[in-house]
């Protein structure tokens, strides 16, 4: 086994600790540290790599057809563990300063109209336990804006069906409070009566959307449930596993919502990253007035 993987653990530790990093976010830091460990090729060189290395991987890695993205996202993640070792005292000097950040496009986030965001919610079967659960979830998760991890790890006692309200978790442990709105309370109602209990060996057991065993359901399994139900709704256009997340916040913004009130809902700590979304909507503006303005 690689002799450097104990300081990336100790690393990733630090992170899930101090700063309730998620599972997912940690799993990428680590992936990034290894590919550099690996191409370091001896556990000593991670702490003081050999000068130009990085350059040297990241020619390599053009050459091997990565994309800027994944560099940039490769790059931070070295970054953030420099800075680390400098705090723990490891190093003197950080061996990467050097390295110039690596420039992306700005890419907006795909996200559907508002009619398609209606025959997505109407495509499963709610004539069926599975049908009703996923109809409750696209619901919620579109109503809420929440990100899919947030969604499937929500209990039975995140929800307050009396107040309209769901408690969500979200990153860094930090909890918000979203209205869930008359629309999603219903469909929430009407699959915890007759859905929830079909699908569980187990009532007591705290997961709102359970998946297999009474447990609570995978991200994947609810990406492959959105994808399935797509398809049902012919919808063709490239969906992520946000796309309800960016739908909610792009609709909100199309209606003349405050962008700090979305960014609230969103569960945003920077007021940056929600701008992106004044861009779609700003885009989908443009899109109207060319379309219906005499003069478009």
């Amino acid at each position: 086994m690689n002799e450097s993987v104990p300081l990336i653990d100790n690393f990733i530790d630090t992170l899930w600790l101090e700063r309730g990093s998620s599972e997912h976010t940690l799993e990428a830091y680590r992936r990034d540290l290894l590919v550099w460990s690996r191409f370091l090729g001896e556990p000593s060189k991670l702490l003081i790599p050999p000068e130009l290395a990085l350059d040297t991987l990241l020619a390599q890695r053009k050459h091997q057809g990565y994309s800027p993205r994944s560099d940039a996202r490769l790059l931070s993640s070295l970054r953030r563990f420099y800075r680390w070792a400098l705090l723990e005292q490891l190093i003197e000097a950080d061996p990467i300063s050097h390295v110039q950040a690596i420039p992306l496009k700005a890419s907006l986030p795909k996200t559907l109209d508002e009619q398609d965001v209606d025959r997505l919610l109407e495509a499963p079967d709610t004539e069926t336990a599975l049908g009703l659960r996923d109809r409750a979830m696209l619901e919620i998760l579109y109503a809420c804006g929440l990100r899919v991890t947030e969604l499937v790890s929500l209990r039975m006692d995140s929800v307050n069906l009396r107040q309209g309200v769901v408690r969500v978790l979200g990153k860094g442990n930090k909890e918000r409070l979203v209205p869930l709105g008359e629309e999603a309370v219903d469909w929430l109602e009407r699959y915890i009566r007759e859905g929830r209990g079909e699908l569980m060996s187990d009532i007591t057991r705290p997961p709102l959307f359970p998946g297999r065993h009474d447990d609570f359901m995978t991200r994947q399994t609810f990406w492959y449930r959105i994808k399935s139900h797509a398809k049902t709704a012919n919808i063709e256009k490239p969906l992520s596993p946000h796309t309800l997340r960016h739908a909610f916040a792009t609709h909100l913004l199309d209606h003349g919502a405050n962008l700090r009130v979305v960014q609230e809902l969103l569960g945003h700590q920077d007021l940056s990253t929600t701008q992106i979304y004044t861009h779609v909507a700003q885009r989908r503006l443009e899109e109207l007035h060319h379309k219906h303005h005499p003069r478009g």
